[in-house]
């Protein structure tokens, strides 16, 4: 079922992809599976994540990198159907943290995922701040974040970096895939993907 939903929007050289089956270390800590999250409540039924297969190469490739540093991937959030980011931005209507759905978020075309750093034991590593916490102290580079946590943001961004995403300013924990602006945008809903 799943490979007949994704085909029917995504070429088939490029489907989305469960990242634990390219990462299987990576830490899934869906925020919207949860209600921590800017909504404070649940928008996904369950945790997954899912990038085009592309994306997800270079994703796994930034982990390997990781990895030989006794690093993990947290993984916060990734492909996101159209209809959550309505959501996200009926919560947050600013377009310095939340993309207008009316356009689309490179999310929603899978080529964005929102990750954080843990040591090899699985242990959260300190990051300037928390996942969506909007605001000054979240974009590379801010000022008043400890030392420790602006180490690993700068880890965090090189190796993701080095594995051919780019940045978002804002937020230390958002990384784009840069082929990914010319990508259809999609609304498979999370009841529509295996779990």
């Amino acid at each position: 079922m799943l490979a007949a939903l994704l085909m029917t929007a995504l070429p088939a050289t490029d489907p989305l992809t469960p990242l634990q089956d390219l990462i299987p270390d990576a830490i899934l800590d869906i925020r919207y599976a949860t209600g921590d999250n800017l909504t404070g409540r649940a928008l996904y039924p369950f945790p997954a994540a899912l990038l085009r297969r592309s994306a997800a190469v270079k994703l796994a490739k930034a982990a390997d990198s990781l990895r030989s540093k006794g690093l993990r991937l947290v993984v916060y959030d990734a492909y996101r159907p159209l209809s959550v980011q309505r959501l996200l931005w009926a919560a947050r209507p600013d377009r310095r943290f939340v993309a207008d759905p009316a356009r689309g978020s490179v999310h929603n075309r899978g080529g964005a995922v929102d990750v954080g750093l843990a040591g090899a034991d699985g242990a959260a590593l300190a990051m300037p701040t928390g996942f969506d916490e909007f605001g000054p102290r979240a974009a590379h580079g801010a000022e008043g974040v400890s030392a420790q946590a602006a180490a690993n943001a700068a880890e965090l961004k090189a190796a993701m970096e080095a594995a051919g995403f780019q940045a978002l300013a804002e937020e230390w924990w958002h990384y784009e895939d840069p082929a990914a602006g010319g990508w259809p945008l999609l609304d498979v809903p999370f009841p529509g993907l295996a779990k």
